[in-house]
C-alpha cells in the first residue's frame, strides 16, 4: 500500500510541475490582464484619456460626467458637423471624433493666425461631407480656452501658439481613427 501511495505522489508532483512549467512559459496568471475600458497604448501623440465608448444616448437622456473637458469620447446626441469656425456643442464634437475628424478648438471668436494654414496642411478644405466621412481637421470656437486645443478620439493636445509643429502631428497621426468599432477594435471609416 505505501508503494501505491508514493507513486501517486510522484504522478501528483510531476503533473503540478507540468502544470507550473506550462503556465510560466505561457505568463501564467498575469497574462492577458487589461484595465477594462482603457484606451490601448496607440504611442500617437497627446494626453489619451480612457475610452467612455461611442453609444448614442436617446433624446431627453442626461449626459454622463465625461473625463476631460472638452471631451473627447463618451455618449452623446448623433449630431452632425455643418459648419466650420463656429461654436460646437459636446454632441457635434464626440460625433465627429467618433468618425475620424480632428478638432482644433481656440478660445477666440476667429481662428487665431496660421491655424487654417495647418488644417490645410493636412485635410482638404472644410465640408460638411468631408467631416460626415471622418477626414476633416475641424475648426471650432470654445471660448475660454487658452491657445489651440486639438481633440482626436481619446486624445488631447494642448499647445500655445499653432506654430507649434506638434499641433500638425497630433493631426496627421489621429486623422481618420475614430472610435474603435464595436467588437472589432478598428478604426470607423
Amino acid at each position: 500500500m505505501s508503494r501505491w501511495l508514493e507513486r501517486l505522489a510522484v504522478v501528483a508532483a510531476s503533473l503540478a510541475v507540468a502544470i507550473g512549467v506550462i503556465a510560466v512559459l505561457s505568463g501564467g496568471l498575469l497574462a492577458g490582464h487589461d484595465a477594462p475600458g482603457v484606451s490601448g497604448s496607440d504611442g500617437g501623440p497627446g494626453t489619451a484619456f480612457r475610452d467612455q465608448g461611442d453609444s448614442r444616448l436617446p433624446p431627453g437622456e442626461l449626459r454622463p460626467v465625461y473625463d476631460s473637458n472638452p471631451p473627447t469620447s463618451g455618449p452623446h446626441l448623433p449630431e452632425a458637423i455643418t459648419r466650420n469656425r463656429v461654436h460646437l456643442s459636446d454632441d457635434q464634437v464626440l460625433q465627429a471624433l467618433a468618425a475620424g475628424d480632428v478638432i482644433f478648438m481656440y478660445g477666440t471668436r476667429t481662428p487665431p493666425p496660421g491655424l487654417t494654414a495647418v488644417a490645410g496642411t493636412v485635410a482638404p478644405p472644410f465640408s460638411a461631407a468631408l467631416a460626415a466621412s471622418g477626414q476633416a481637421v475641424v475648426l471650432a470656437s470654445r471660448p475660454g480656452l487658452p491657445g489651440v486645443t486639438a481633440l482626436a478620439w481619446t486624445h488631447m493636445l494642448r499647445v500655445t501658439s499653432p506654430r507649434d509643429p506638434a499641433l500638425q502631428t497630433f493631426a496627421q497621426f489621429w486623422l481618420g481613427r475614430g472610435a474603435p468599432r464595436a467588437g472589432k477594435g478598428l478604426p470607423r471609416s
